[in-house]
């Protein structure tokens, strides 16, 4: 199946994308950005509503259950001239020949119940943002994870496409299962 990058609402997505999303698959579609970086979008559904899991998404330590190769997500203290939220993630990706360690510190922005948003305050990508949107559903809530990212270490495009292909619906899986552990 094929989504859109600029993925859209409930409201619009093609029935069968929809049915097999609440059938319990995850959709991502993935390509370059910029000259050696990777967008991707997943969408999954989780058959609970957006109040709550909201808590549990905006709870940033927990990020390390979310996604496997994270092995640090903290929040910081607000930096000077930003009111919001500021984290601090380490993770570590295997590739076939290398594997890569990365940091970053991101400020947050939260709409409640709706879309929080990490945008790149530092770390090793040249650029690098993410933004979760929760929109209700008739028996759950759709989630759609969208990233973009560049890192600073040289690593063909490619490469990023297909980490982004292969390891989101892996991550969105894991968080649909620590979600749902004690509610559906």
């Amino acid at each position: 199946m094929t989504i859109s990058l600029n993925y859209p609402n409930a409201a619009v997505w093609k029935k069968a994308d929809r049915q097999a999303l609440v059938q319990g698959e995850i959709l991502v579609e993935a390509k370059p950005h910029l000259h050696s970086g990777g967008v991707a979008v997943a969408q999954m559904h989780v058959p609970l509503r957006r109040h709550h899991i909201w808590q549990q998404l905006t709870d940033y330590p927990r990020w390390v259950e979310y996604f496997p190769n994270l092995t640090v997500s903290r929040v910081l203290p607000p930096g000077s001239g930003h009111g919001g939220k500021r984290i601090h993630q380490v993770g570590c990706k295997n590739f076939i020949l290398f594997s890569a360690q990365v940091e970053i510190y991101l400020q947050v922005s939260e709409i409640p119940s709706r879309q929080i948003q990490f945008r790149l305050e530092s770390g090793t990508f040249e650029n690098f943002s993410a933004d979760l949107d929760l929109e209700d559903d008739s028996d759950g809530t759709l989630i759609a994870y969208k990233v973009q990212a560049t890192p600073t270490f040289p690593i063909p495009s490619v490469f990023i496409q297909q980490a982004l292909q292969l390891e989101m619906p892996k991550n969105m899986q894991q968080m649909r299962q620590v979600l749902c552990r004690d509610n559906c």
